[in-house]
């Protein structure tokens, strides 16, 4: 029995060995096999990633080449522009080469003129001193023969003379101006009429007086209330982010935006239009319909510049001026609107340049410009002929422009018969009934100062503003102002009127002489 117990255990262990080897041998079998799949899967990674980099290789070198051809194809672009350029820079060259060649014959010619002139006036001078030196002697000679027949010593005879020589040189020289100026103006008048009167027949523009809107209608008296906000904080906002007054009072639904600057002015009656309009009242959304109305009426002014332009068909104006001629038509002079005025300026001047057969180009934008320097803000100092001069000088304008702004109310001396016209148009334009309003306290001083001027001259009667300031008649005392003396006089007042006073249009003098004759019955 043991040994039978002996020989199951030694079998059992035999089994248990043969069977440990068996797993071993089986375990390590299912090992390299699972080895042998790695290996296998970590080449196909190998390679799909050798697969996956070749390509990705691939489309960089694709991507590269498209991104080299584009920047070649915009260096190109790049090239042919900078070479159009400089064909075009060579070519403006060429012109303003020829341009300073003719000007520099043109004053090669002037100052052989110049010099030939000269040459004559020397000739006329030493003729003209033999002649006075023949003339000293014959009037030592004469005088000697007053002094011996009218036993008056030289001085005294002098005296006489020269008393009643005065006298005569006063009268003939009256005459002579007056039939000088007759013959003058009689031609002048006559030619200057039928080209201002084509002018203006042929300059058919709007002359209604504009100005700018200053209230702003609410749908109903509520409205204010919102408006104000609590404790005034809405109206505060509205009036810093404006810099405009706004004016509530009991005007029914109505609010008054007061400010000189009508820009601003505009800016505030669109954005509380919106707010209105738009129901939300608050300081955050005041602030944002204000800088959203400034960007507007940026826009809106630039768009006016050019569709000026367009309208007069002018181009190569640089984009600051286009800008600045947008603002003109929210300002205003005398209650009419700055840019109606430029306009009609223009067209009178282009047509006044085409009855001429002068270059109508420059007229017409010159009498566009002219008032440029109103556009400006107040703050800047100078007249706005010396600013808008500056401006044009600034922005490449041609001289002639430039010196048509500057004369066209006679600060400088006119160099051209363009900036005569512009100042003629721009007299016929502020001068048009109803053109421009005028306060009337302003009206009664403009009328008191003709009249105060028209009676400071000596051997005046009565001097009368009628017409509206239109015209002034003077009534002189016949004893002490002469008929030729009259003319004179006349001419005087309108000299004195031109220095002191500023008026639209022109002034009519009249000096009335009355001949009165006296005889008594006894």
């Amino acid at each position: 029995m043991p040994t039978t117990i002996l020989t199951a255990i030694l079998i059992s262990i035999i089994m248990g060995i043969i069977g440990f080897g068996i797993g071993f041998a089986l375990s390590k079998k299912s090992n390299q096999t699972k080895i042998k799949e790695a290996s296998g899967k970590a080449k196909q990674i190998v390679n799909d990633a050798k697969r996956e980099t070749e390509t990705l290789k691939r489309v960089s070198i694709l991507e590269t080449k498209e991104n080299i051809a584009k920047e070649n194809s915009k260096f190109e672009k790049m090239v042919r522009d900078r070479k159009s350029q400089i064909r075009k820079n060579e070519i403006d060259i060429q012109e303003k080469g020829k341009d300073l060649s003719r000007k520099n014959d043109l004053i090669n010619r002037k100052e052989t003129e110049i010099l030939k002139r000269q040459r004559e006036v020397m000739l006329k001078e030493k003729t003209v001193k033999a002649k006075n030196d023949r003339l000293s002697k014959i009037i030592d000679e004469e005088n000697r023969k007053l002094e011996h027949i009218a036993q008056l010593s030289k001085d005294e005879a002098i005296k006489i003379l020269m008393i009643n020589l005065e006298t005569e040189a006063k009268l003939k020289s009256a005459n002579m101006t007056k039939k000088i100026k007759e013959d003058a103006l009689q031609t002048a008048n006559k030619e200057a009429k039928e080209i201002l009167t084509l002018a203006i027949q042929r300059c058919a523009t709007d002359h209604v007086v504009e100005s700018t809107v200053s209230v702003v209608s609410l749908p109903n008296d509520e409205m204010k209330g919102r408006i104000i906000g609590r404790e005034g904080r809405n109206i505060r906002t509205f009036e810093n982010a404006t810099g405009i007054e706004v004016i509530i009072d009991d005007t029914p639904e109505a609010v008054t935006l007061s400010g000189f600057d009508p820009i601003r002015r505009e800016i505030a009656r669109s954005s509380l239009a919106q707010l209105i309009a738009d129901g939300r009242i608050h300081p955050t959304r005041i602030e944002e319909v204000v800088e959203k109305a400034k960007k507007e009426m940026d826009e809106n002014i630039k768009n006016i510049g050019e569709e000026t332009l367009l309208e007069l068909n002018i181009s190569d104006m640089h984009i600051d001026l286009v800008k600045l001629l947008g603002r003109l038509r929210y300002r205003t002079s005398y209650g009419q609107n700055v840019l109606q005025h430029s306009k009609e300026v223009a067209h009178l001047t282009q047509l006044m340049a085409d009855e001429l057969e002068i270059d109508s180009t420059f007229a017409k934008r010159a009498g566009l410009l002219h008032d440029i320097g109103k556009a400006v803000d107040q703050n800047t100092e100078g007249t706005h002929t010396h600013i808008g001069a500056e401006l044009a000088r600034k922005y490449g304008e041609d001289p002639i422009v430039i010196n048509a702004i500057e004369s066209h109310h006679e600060d400088v001396e006119a160099e051209s018969t363009i900036a005569v016209l512009v100042s003629a148009g721009d007299s016929i334009s502020g001068a048009r009934p109803g053109a421009r309003r005028e306060t009337l306290e302003a009206y009664i001083q403009r009328l008191e100062k003709l009249e105060e001027i028209a009676n400071s001259f000596n051997g005046i009667e009565k001097g009368y503003a009628i017409q509206a300031g239109r015209e002034i008649r003077v009534i002189v005392i016949p004893e002490e102002i002469s008929d030729a003396e009259a003319d004179e006089l006349a001419s005087q007042i309108s000299s004195r009127i031109e220095k002191e006073l500023k008026y639209p249009g022109q002034i009519k003098i009249t000096v009335v002489r009355e001949t009165r004759a006296i005889s008594y019955a006894k």
